[in-house]
């Protein structure tokens, strides 16, 4: 196995990009570093998703949500990448897909304007144990973090209250937000418009003073009550 000057192995990285220049530019800047080694590329989250699950890695770079709920998914793939550090970028400062990507794994989260020093470094520090994201994205775990551990809704029983406040459509709606699935996703589901699951859950957040739709429901988990109609 080659090494770098320190003589340690260089981080493998596998890409998985849909764009072709994307991946064409990343692989020819990963390989011009001593100390980094490409070990797969890929464009189809199914072979992506294949292929991860025999292919030792370190890294796991790729650009798309819809891959990294899918490899949840998969209990074997899932499995063989417990190890690996997992970087989503190409991505916008979405305050849910960020708390999303961090509940499935992800220790680094590249926005769409992310440099190439930027994506080299995150891959770097990924691998000293480090997390990676923007400042502002870092606040909102902080205050996640503080919101669960500081008694901001007072007793059980005023959580209770809190949560009798919602509505049974309210509380139908949060519930699928906990499995994890989207406003159109879930306007299939409750035969609602996109529009009207949007609101609801809006004031829901309101009323929990909750940064995101995946915050406020864990608030009302943390209350130890469920989102059950």
């Amino acid at each position: 196995m080659n090494t770098n000057d320190t003589g340690e192995p260089p981080i493998r990285v596998y890409l998985l990009a849909q764009n072709r220049l994307v991946r064409e530019v990343l692989v020819r800047m990963f390989r011009k570093r001593m100390d980094l080694t490409v070990v797969g590329v890929n464009h189809d989250s199914a072979g992506a998703i294949e292929e991860l699950a025999v292919i030792p890695c370190d890294v796991l770079l790729l650009d798309s949500m819809d891959t990294l709920r899918a490899i949840g998914q998969r209990a074997m793939v899932a499995a063989s990448l417990r190890q690996v550090k997992i970087v989503l970028f190409g991505v916008e400062e979405d305050p849910e897909c960020f708390l999303q990507a961090v509940r499935l794994g992800v220790c680094g989260y590249l926005l769409k304007d992310a440099s190439s020093a930027q994506m080299i470094g995150a891959v770097r520090n990924v691998m000293q144990g480090e997390a990676v994201c923007t400042p502002k994205l870092c606040k909102l775990l902080f205050e996640l973090v503080s919101q669960s551990l500081l008694p901001g809704l007072g007793t059980v029983e005023r959580g209770t209250q809190m949560v009798n406040d919602l509505t049974c459509r309210q509380r139908q709606l949060m519930a699928l937000v906990a499995k994890g699935m989207t406003n159109k996703e879930i306007a299939a589901s409750l035969q609602l418009s996109q529009f009207t699951v949007k609101n609801h859950i809006r004031r829901v957040m309101t009323h929990f003073r909750a940064g995101s739709r995946h915050q406020a429901v864990d608030v009302i988990r943390t209350s130890g009550l469920s989102i059950s109609p």
